[in-house]
């Protein structure tokens, strides 16, 4: 069993003052700017002397993503919308669908393009940020009105927004398409809306029960939740169940169907809920700006400061981040008025996110794509059905289990079943590159200083290159961050 699969839960971090001591060294912080903060180099010498500096000047919006033929938001829909057709016309034989296999081969874009995006970019924070957000952002294909929309929701709602205020990221992944459907919201209509009467109207005259039901709480609850305040908040007393069913009255209107008569209005007044609603004893006014004026004051709670915090050193720096580190960041994040590259610098320049213990598990995603980095291997490895290895690790890009996204705690990548997957994967990775790739030499470019003494010797006496290789994918110091 890999020594870094008993390795604890929580490694102790050190005070300010040890931690800049400890890592001190220009060597030390490249690796740890490389692996902790990036997605692993295959030699630290591009990282330079100055490691602070290499990652903050790549501190804004994301890389436009790699591939060819992506699709953006008003394209996937109105590819969406093609397919929807395509269905209805083809009912007698739906496995012979026009434009099935093509909408397959778009989806199929947007992970390779994802990956090798990440896989290639010269601002390998910048693409982990990006990965960050579209995390805490989850909309997935396990909903399949949201298939073929997931990559234009981390294009459109997620890259350009990144490094700017929290506010903007929020609005618009909020109103994206991806997100109204994948939460539901565009069923959700205001009990007392124009198009609840119009149904129960006609229910009524045909002796049926009406097809619009009334409100639904996904999209308000999740927001609330898992976006902005947090769920402790709610265990808190700071929002209740009154506040999420007067969010979603708010909600209600923002929506988009297939109906071939969309032409991207978001709004539609006739499923809007009538009147002020009061949302953390606020209220607010009927009709379209009331989200905006909502999510304004969401984004500059307290509560979502810390809940933001907290994510972001758990992601970087440890499952239990030093309380003085989210202090700090949240301190940031109130005082620049949710400005994410002013917390991004409070981050980087915190000596509690140096400490050279690494403690933070890499995810499958993450454990292969730094792989390839580190190995410089070619990108047609991710046109692989199951995206270079990373499904076979349990981890399938663009269908998150739930709205909460993937989890960011070692706990729950580290299952006997999940180790030896990863065992599998860097066996047959050596056995591919082995032969030509000197293990001992990109341990020493890539790890540096990090690489300890145990694990240099295992590579030493390893039998033969595949194996070499093999044991530095599995060192601890390259699968931890």
């Amino acid at each position: 069993m890999p020594c870094w699969r008993r390795c604890p839960r929580r490694v102790p971090m050190a005070s300010t003052a040890s931690a800049a001591s400890s890592a001190g060294s220009a060597s030390v912080q490249a690796a740890i700017a490389a692996h902790r903060f990036g997605l692993s180099e295959p030699s630290l010498q591009g990282i330079g002397s100055d490691p602070q500096g290499w990652l903050l000047s790549q501190i804004g919006p994301a890389d436009i993503a790699r591939g060819d033929g992506l699709l953006n938001t008003p394209q996937a829909w109105a590819h969406a919308r093609a397919e929807r057709r395509a269905k209805k016309d083809a009912k007698a034989q739906p496995e012979a669908v026009p434009g099935e296999h093509h909408f397959r081969e778009v989806i199929a874009a947007d992970i390779t393009s994802r990956l090798v995006t990440a896989a290639s970019t010269q601002r390998p924070f910048a693409e982990r940020l990006q990965w960050f957000w579209s995390n805490h952002f989850t909309v997935s294909q396990t909903k399949g009105t949201v298939r073929g929309l997931v990559g234009a929701f981390e294009r459109d709602a997620i890259r350009p927004h990144i490094a700017g205020r929290f506010e903007d990221m929020l609005v618009a992944s909020s109103t994206h398409p991806a997100m109204l459907r994948y939460l539901d919201n565009v069923q959700s209509a205001g009990p007392r809306s124009r198009i609840v009467g119009k149904a129960s109207r006609r229910a009524h005259r045909m002796g049926e029960e009406p097809r619009v039901s009334g409100l639904n709480e996904n999209l308000a609850r999740e927001i609330l939740e898992l976006h902005t305040l947090g769920a402790e908040s709610s265990r808190d007393g700071i929002y209740t169940q009154r506040d999420v069913t007067s969010f979603a009255a708010v909600l209600t209107g923002w929506r988009i169907s297939l109906a071939d008569d969309a032409r991207g209005q978001l709004f539609d007044a006739d499923w809007h809920e009538p009147g002020r609603k009061t949302v953390l004893g606020k209220s607010y006014p009927e009709g379209p700006d009331a989200l905006r004026m909502v999510l304004r004051d969401l984004a500059r709670h307290p509560a979502t400061a810390k809940f933001i915090s907290t994510k972001l050193a758990r992601h970087f720096v440890a499952d239990d981040p030093p309380p003085e580190l989210v202090d700090q960041l949240a301190a940031t994040y109130l005082r620049s008025d949710g400005q994410l590259g002013e917390v991004y610098q409070a981050l980087i320049r915190s000596p509690l996110a140096w400490n050279p213990a690494p403690s933070k598990l890499k995810t499958p995603e993450e454990f292969v794509v730094s792989s390839v980095r580190m190995l410089k291997a070619p990108m047609r490895v991710f046109e692989r059905h199951d995206a270079g290895g990373v499904y076979s690790l349990g981890q399938r890009i663009h269908v998150t289990p739930s709205p909460a996204g993937w989890p960011d705690r070692a706990e729950d990548w580290l299952g006997p079943d999940a180790v030896w997957k990863r065992v599998e994967w860097a066996t047959r990775a050596g056995e591919r590159s082995g032969g030509f790739i000197d293990a001992r030499a990109v341990a020493m470019a890539s790890l540096g200083p990090l690489l300890s003494d145990s694990s240099r010797q295992q590579i030493e006496r390893a039998s033969d290159g595949s194996q070499a290789l093999a044991l530095l994918l599995m060192a601890p110091e390259f699968q931890r961050r």
